[in-house]
């Protein structure tokens, strides 16, 4: 309002004035014959004015005048090391409101530094007369005091824990809500950063106008300090604001730091937001870092980062194995768990790393609890990793198992079972316990999902008791009883086109082929024909199918028939960058061929390539003829 006032009496000043300028000028010169001359600049003195009466020109000898003299309380307060000093020179000398500010903030530096943190309420704090006083000079100054300086204190009233109802904070905060267009956008940032999980009304208020002018003013972001503070209190922010900050960040990213990256990073985990170009430009830049800012920490945080957003860089996660491959025996057990999961999440297998990993929980074992154990099994299992030196691992691993399984959580233990059934090391004294009605039970509780996901994991681990320790218990229920209704979700491209091959390479005989076959042991298979000695199809209508629910026909194989199941493996069932299966599908062929079927191989990279119905028949004749080979080999 006071540039508007003065802009108008400027257009008043300048119109008196080009009247009594362009009156003496008519007395002075005379018009010619051939008409009036133009008075010249007239116009120019309206900006000229308006911009005098606006602006103040220094010159290079004029001291700048918003900048006070230097005090000799300032000279005191650079010297202090201790609260008291602070409190004596304020005594000695006095100042103004922003110098009230200054000291208040300097003697809760030294404090914090000598006492550490502030407790309780601070009321007994506030009885030195000297304190009391620098508050009531800042309380009464507070307009005196400077942008930056009443941003700071604010905070430091925050960290000494003042009563919102003392009148210096209220002071502060109504001052702080007057300014907040006139703050500058790190400023605004600072507000937002300190005081976003603040409770009182007043505090609230003044985020909401600090986060209201960001919105407006988001473009005058100018560093990457700011823009990764603002990212991490994305939870207080509007979607937008949130999507112009990745922007921001987008833009800034070269300038950021491997702490500017960890925050960033971390922030977009916890709030879901995976922003894919974000990700990509910080990933290349963290490149660039030296091993020196490869701390362990940022090293742990960016591993939950990419697993929690599934976001997959293998330069990046090779560069972390290589950076903390020679740190692991000084990880704690923590620290080995927490990287694996992480790593575990993202299908990565960097099978050094993971030795290191198993040698740290076989050097370490007494350190680890029993849930840290159970995330490490469970991780294995995941990638389908076995130790080298796996006897020693998994002795201590059964030791501890032996007597802690039963005390899990009926999930959790249901997890760990089926995690031993991957990696082959599952006893029939964990396996039985599991196969009860009892658990059985326990696990109905929850959403449908989550239901059935569990009780196909029962079902993977009845069947490696039924086929892998086959006569180990009579009290094996029925497979039957556990069977998990059969989906129908949409095929992919790989499943459609590998199911019209497999009709074509039946010649349309539909008693010769099944397809999309659940069997009792909680697995799909993709394609199901028995072929005979010539490996010609048969008709399987009236053969028995003991993988079947209905356990098909009544007769036997024909002599010399073989049972073939047809696998199409997608992008999904391998790990990152790799070819070989995760756990889940390791132990799905080990079933199955235990069963009695002869696996043909259908894997996504073989088959997309084929382009022609001959090509993808001829691919699966050769599939077919290498799997009998082999078989009969054994």
């Amino acid at each position: 309002m006071a540039n508007r006032l003065l802009g108008r009496c400027a257009r008043l000043i300048c119109k008196s004035s080009s009247h009594s300028a362009a009156a003496a000028t008519a007395v002075r010169f005379h018009p010619p014959l051939g008409g009036p001359v133009e008075v010249p600049r007239i116009r120019s003195c309206l900006w000229v004015t308006e911009r005098l009466l606006c602006e103040r020109t220094v010159t290079k000898d004029e001291p700048y005048a918003s900048t006070p003299a230097r005090t000799q309380l300032d000279d005191m307060m650079e010297k202090a090391s201790a609260p008291e000093d602070i409190l004596s020179a304020w005594e000695k000398y006095g100042g103004s409101g922003n110098q009230a500010a200054a000291s208040v903030m300097k003697w809760t530096q030294l404090m914090l530094k000598t006492k550490g943190k502030f407790k309780g309420n601070q009321t007994e704090v506030l009885t030195d007369s000297r304190l009391v006083d620098m508050m009531n000079t800042l309380s009464k100054q507070v307009s005196l005091v400077w942008n930056g300086n009443l941003v700071t204190v604010l905070r430091t009233l925050w960290i000494m824990k003042i009563p919102p109802t003392h009148p210096v904070l209220s002071s502060v905060q109504t001052e702080v809500l007057w300014r907040v267009r006139r703050l500058s956008y790190k400023q605004l940032g600072f507000l937002i950063d300190w005081g976003a999980a603040r409770k009182t009304s007043q505090d609230i208020a003044i985020v909401s106008s600090a986060l209201k002018q960001l919105e407006l003013r988001w473009t005058e972001i100018a560093d990457a300090k700011t823009v990764s503070a603002l990212i991490s209190k994305g939870e207080y922010m509007t979607p937008a604001l949130m999507d112009r900050l990745e922007d921001k960040a987008l833009e800034l990213s070269e300038s950021f730091s491997a702490e500017d990256i960890r925050k960033v990073c971390v922030a977009l985990a916890f709030q879901s937001r995976r922003s894919v170009p974000l990700l990509r430009a910080v990933s290349y830049h963290l490149l660039q870092k030296p091993s020196s800012e490869f701390t362990t920490p940022l090293i742990m945080d960016l591993a939950f980062a990419y697993g929690k957003l599934n976001f997959t860089h293998s330069q990046v996660f090779q560069r972390m194995a290589s950076e903390l491959l020679p740190r692991v025996p000084e990880l704690s057990s923590t620290d080995v768990t927490r990287c694996a999961k992480s790593l575990g999440f993202l299908k990565w297998l960097h099978i050094p790393l993971f030795e290191v990993f198993a040698e740290h929980y076989t050097a370490n074992s007494e350190k680890y609890s029993t849930l840290q154990l159970c995330n490490l099994l469970m991780t294995f299992a995941r990638l389908g990793f076995q130790p080298s030196k796996g006897e020693e691992f998994y002795r201590k691993v059964h030791v501890v198992l032996k007597e802690s399984l039963a005390r899990l959580d009926p999930f959790l233990q249901t997890d760990v079972v089926w995690s031993l059934c991957v990696l082959q090391q599952a006893k029939p004294d964990y396996l039985i316990p599991l196969t009860q009605t009892i658990h059985v039970t326990k696990l109905s509780e929850g959403s449908p999902a989550r239901v059935e996901s569990y009780k196909l994991k029962l079902l993977h681990i009845a069947a490696t008791l039924l086929l892998e320790h086959p006569g180990s218990s009579d009290s094996v229920p029925s497979l039957s009883v556990l069977s998990v209704p059969a989906t129908s979700s949409s095929l992919s491209e790989l499943q459609s086109s590998l199911r019209e091959a497999l009709q074509n390479l039946v010649g349309g005989n539909t008693g010769a082929l099944h397809t999309g076959v659940d069997t009792v042991y909680g697995w799909t298979i993709d394609g199901e024909i028995v072929v005979d000695c010539d490996n010609k199809p048969v008709d399987m209508s009236m053969l028995k199918a003991p993988h079947l629910p209905n356990g098909g026909g009544d007769q036997d194989l024909p002599a010399g028939a073989r049972r073939l199941a047809f696998l199409g493996w997608e992008f999904p069932n391998f790990g990152t960058k790799s070819r070989d299966l995760l756990g889940r599908f390791l132990m799905m062929k080990r079933h199955l061929r235990l069963a009695g079927f002869i696996l043909v191989e259908v894997p996504y990279y073989e088959w997309l390539e084929l382009k022609t119905e001959w090509q993808k028949l001829a691919y699966l004749k050769d599939k077919m003829g290498k799997a009998v080979a082999e078989d009969m080999a054994k």
